[in-house]
């Protein structure tokens, strides 16, 4: 199963990163994913299909001051 921010996620199998990052309330402006050690374009997102094997890492930017 996918682990995401380092926990495991089996509902993520199968699933485009788009998808997860919405069903999750991600802001796309707001957020970088790391997939297997590389960035992964916000342009490719609907086609990363997520796999059993995946880690991931999902970093959300706060504004602040």
């Amino acid at each position: 199963m996918a682990k995401i921010n380092g926990r495991a996620v089996p509902e993520a199998d199968g699933r485009s990163l788009a998808d997860y990052v919405k069903e999750q309330a991600y802001r796309l402006n707001n957020i970088a994913v790391e997939r297997n050690g590389e960035i992964v374009s916000k342009t490719d997102y609907e086609a990363t299909i997520l796999q059993p094997e995946d880690v991931l890492e999902i970093v959300q930017f706060v504004g602040g001051g």
